[in-house]
This record gives structure tokens, sequence and C-alpha cells, in this order.
């Protein structure tokens, strides 16, 4: 009788190479060698990744927002962390009061040019990697109040990373903001303002 051996899946013909190995013996047109071919034959079942990914997976991972709620968007801010949104999900449960202590600025609402010094003061206060989300017409660009008040958009005065738009936007539409923002910092994209500078 014949026994089978247990095959594992293989997922890409030259995965060392496809994930950016550059060692002679890879890329040699004879094929691995036969370290590479033993390593070949186990990393389908092992997670192999690099350590600018596991930054970029914990970065996303854990990020403290910020609230700076203005007007009704900040209802429905507040309304993502109960048990139906539950962002606790994304390990964002815990919604920091100190600008020190959160690496995400979720602006709601309309910003007054009054209130435009304490939003660039908070932010100024954040933690290198930071991100900020601007939640509403309003706060991404004036929204119906275009008038000498209101800041036409608040990346007039910090960078936006991403625009959640809506009047007001719904819970899911925020959380749906949130999960795009994982997938930038998943990518390696940097934050705003280190691709557009800051105000001053």
């Amino acid at each position: 009788m014949e026994v089978r051996r247990r095959q594992l899946p293989v997922v890409s013909e030259r995965p060392l190479a496809k994930a950016g190995l550059k060692s002679e013996s890879v890329l040699n047109a004879r094929g691995p060698g036969v370290f590479e071919r033993e390593v070949e034959k186990i990393e389908d079942a092992l997670l192999l990744t690099t350590v600018e990914k596991a930054v970029a997976w914990s970065q996303s991972s854990s990020m403290w927002p910020d609230t700076f709620g203005l007007a009704c968007c900040a209802i429905e801010m507040m309304s993502i962390v109960s048990s139906r949104y539950d962002i606790a999900r994304f390990g964002m449960e815990r919604f920091s009061s100190s600008p020190r202590q959160a690496d995400l600025l979720i602006v709601s609402g309309r910003v007054t040019h009054k209130m435009a010094a304490p939003l660039r003061q908070v932010y100024d206060q954040m933690l290198e990697p930071k991100w900020v989300i601007a939640m509403g017409a309003c706060a991404s660009s004036g929204g119906m109040f275009n008038n000498y008040t209101i800041l036409q958009g608040v990346d007039k005065i910090v960078p936006v990373d991403i625009h959640v738009p809506g009047c007001p936007p719904r819970p899911d539409a925020l959380v749906e903001g949130i999960v795009r923002l994982h997938e930038k910092i998943r990518a390696g994209v940097p934050p705003a303002y280190s691709i557009r500078g800051v105000a001053e």
C-alpha cells in the first residue's frame, strides 16, 4: 500500500523572489539553492513579513482618536463607540481627552475662525505619526456655511488624510473612513503632513 505524503499548498511559484529577496541564489537562473528550497516548503505555513509592514499593522491596529466635536457631526461620531458600530474591534475603544495621548484627530463639525487656533494647538500637541479625519461637509469644505465666520475646510490649517462626506455623515460612513485610513497606513502611505507639509 502506497502512503501519500501531505503536500503544503503553494501560494506562488517563487515567493522568495516576489517578496523582495535579492540574493544571488534566489535570482539565479538555475533557481534557488538548498536553503531557499527548504524555506519555500514551509513559508506558506508560516507568517513572514518585514519590519515596516509589522510596524504599519501595529500602528493601524492601535490608534487612539482625539475628539474634536464641534456641531451635529459630533453626535454621529459619539455613536461609533456604541455596541452597534463598536470601533473597539479596530483597537480604538479609547477616545483620548489629551492630545499628547492621541494619534488620530477626528474633526467633526464646522470650524469657525475663532476655533482655528485651538484646533491647530491640539494638532501640534499630538505625537507623531498622526493622522486627521475631516468628518462631514462642514469640516471638509465649510458646507452650507459659506460666510466670513466659518473656515472653508480644515485642510487650510491642518493636513487632512481622509475626508468623510455627508451632512452629517452616518456613523457607518465614519467607520468606513477609519477602515480606509487603516488601509492607507498598512499600504505604507505616509501621513498627510509628511506629503503636503503643514500650513503656517
